[in-house]
């Protein structure tokens, strides 16, 4: 979403405004998280939210769609390794990285089904900029199949299916972490992994 500029001189309190939010949805729940809320939070009046976004419905899409340079960056950070490291620290990395994404937004992105219209907004609003979990499993796809060219991946490896298990089996231990408020996976679990979906035997 492009950022509004500051209004009469004053700087601009959209990036406190989103942080609010994004803390109360996470600590209270989509329910909660109403205007009045949101301006108590960002220390603000209801009336300085609508400077900078049309509704609340563009406020929450907001929270979600500026989540997302926080998943990009280790992916073009694996496209730039190929050839380099080894795979299994090239995507043990990258895969910490896709955790600690997942492990913010999973309070979120489980509260839009609470929300139908929340959830179609946000959802036209990934196919209208070719975004979401595709694009990200597209990248892991066509690192492994990058260095299976150069034999450093078993040739016989199916690529979509490795980029699949790395993605579900991070997603899986961001939620369970989140739901039984345990610890995120250690670097030896995130290994093994990795060593399951690379590996061919």
């Amino acid at each position: 979403m492009k950022k509004e500029p500051a209004t009469r001189g004053r700087p601009s309190r959209r990036h406190e405004i989103v942080a609010a939010t994004e803390m109360l949805i996470r600590t209270k729940g989509l329910a909660s998280v109403t205007t009045r809320a949101i301006a108590e939070q960002a220390n603000c009046s209801e009336a300085a939210l609508y400077v900078h976004f049309e509704s609340r419905l563009k406020l929450l899409l907001a929270v979600l769609e500026e989540s997302l340079p926080d998943m990009l960056a280790p992916l073009h950070a694996l496209e730039q390794a190929i050839g380099k490291s080894t795979p299994q620290q090239n995507l043990v990395r990258t895969l910490r990285a896709i955790y600690t994404f997942q492990e913010r937004v999973i309070p979120m992105l489980n509260s839009l089904f609470a929300d139908p219209a929340l959830l179609t907004a946000y959802r036209e609003s990934l196919v209208s900029r070719q975004k979401g979990p595709h694009g990200a499993l597209g990248r892991l796809q066509r690192y492994i199949s990058a260095e299976q060219k150069l034999n450093r991946i078993h040739p016989k490896l199916d690529p979509e299916i490795a980029a699949t298990m790395l993605m579900a089996s991070s997603f899986f231990k961001a939620f369970t972490s989140q739901f039984f408020a345990e610890p995120g996976p250690s670097d030896a679990v995130l290994k093994k992994l990795v060593a399951a979906a690379i590996n061919k035997n």
